[in-house]
């Protein structure tokens, strides 16, 4: 969807990567219905192909596209591609407000872009913590730049909300409206499928009939090396058992794909697929029995499908899931991840527990209220 120019105020939304594309896909059309001003994207590239699908299934035609992806890029290499090619866009553009979501070097550089040239930015997912600057990497200090620079702060949770207040963020600058995830995931539940991707999960479902799926997902810089060796080992161990099949789409770190495909490559009941889009992605957290992942967004789009969640991650800037009981946080330790796991496949009461409980983190109305709250700033 894209929108002629015409001389109203403009917003610009900018995003690179499949995540921030999937979070912020509900917002982009929230605020393409509003007739006060004009709605502008911009993508950076991020993720290349993993954006691509998620614009092409929300309907999206970006504005500007950075087309910033290269292999093996280096995080300031790409920071500074990032600064430079969103400032021309800004100078082009001339926005009245910048809106980012959540942690990548697209969110941050686009915020700091805008702030060089004093055009107000609105953050959609602030407020998240570990208070550990090196779990998530680079994430953690991310959100930091961008919480400094923001004038409006969309937090989805009040635990988001609270920590914002910590840092002496104004109250008045602070909107807690759920998380957008929940809006773009019940959007796309409630779709007929439209996946070029559908013949890829229905065999698995067949193929595994009779078996407990276990959604897996895992691609953080910071389980690179001995935690993303303990993943494979337990994923292998936990795989010998007769009534457990994982699938597994695979990120294209090609780091990430030789430690799992030496570790798992040989075995029939894990499928190790390439990375799903969103409809598919969607119909595995339906399926699943339960998610390992070290993802973030996972932690609150599962529970609102009822999946419990085994977040293979020391630290987690979403507390909100585990201290509701949704999501436990299991670290990368092979003995604890088998025991975790085992216990959700062999403990009724426990599995059930995890799936009942109350999912914090939205009721998929937060684009809506994220619209409101622009439009009326700027009509004040």
């Amino acid at each position: 969807m894209t929108m002629k120019m015409t001389g109203k105020p403009k917003i610009l939304t900018i995003f690179g990567t499949r995540p921030e594309a999937i979070k912020l896909f509900p917002v982009v059309q929230a605020l393409s219905s509003r007739k006060n001003f004009e709605t502008l994207t911009c993508v950076t590239a991020q993720h290349r192909q993993m954006l691509d699908q998620v614009l092409q299934i929300a309907d999206i035609r970006p504005d500007y596209d950075l087309d910033l992806m290269k292999a093996n890029q280096s995080l300031d290499d790409l920071t500074a591609r990032l600064l430079s090619g969103i400032g021309k866009i800004l100078d082009k553009t001339m926005p009245q407000r910048v809106i980012v979501q959540g942690d990548t070097a697209t969110a941050m550089c686009g915020a700091l872009a805008a702030y060089y040239r004093k055009i107000p930015v609105s953050h959609v997912e602030a407020g998240l913590r570990s208070y550990n600057i090196y779990h998530p990497w680079p994430e953690e200090v991310n959100r930091k730049i961008i919480g400094t620079i923001a004038d409006q702060h969309f937090a989805p949770t009040q635990t988001s909300a609270d920590a914002l207040r910590k840092e002496n963020i104004p109250a008045e600058q602070i909107y807690v409206t759920g998380n957008t995830v929940i809006d773009a995931l019940l959007i796309t539940a409630n779709k007929p499928d439209q996946s070029d991707l559908a013949d890829i999960l229905s065999p698995l479902y067949k193929k595994f009939g009779g078996r407990k799926i276990i959604g897996v997902t895992s691609h953080r810089r910071e389980n690179l090396g001995d935690g993303l060796t303990n993943i494979a080992s337990a994923l292998r161990i936990l795989a010998m058992r007769d009534d457990v099949a994982l699938i597994f789409p695979v990120h294209l770190n090609p780091k990430v794909r030789t430690i799992m495909h030496d570790a798992l490559g040989d075995l029939d009941n894990v499928a190790m697929i390439e990375p799903l889009d969103y409809p598919n992605f969607v119909s595995l957290l339906k399926h699943c029995h339960f998610m390992m992942t070290d993802s973030g967004g996972v932690q609150e789009e599962a529970p609102a499908l009822g999946k419990p969640v085994l977040v293979m991650r020391d630290t987690t800037e979403r507390p909100e899931g585990v201290a509701a009981g949704t999501a436990k946080l299991v670290g990368t330790d092979k003995d604890v991840l088998l025991a975790e796991a085992i216990r959700l496949l062999d403990e009724e009461d426990h599995y059930l527990a995890m799936a009942r409980a109350h999912n914090p983190f939205g009721d998929g109305t937060a684009s809506r209220q994220i619209a409101d709250i622009i439009e009326q700033s700027l009509a004040s």
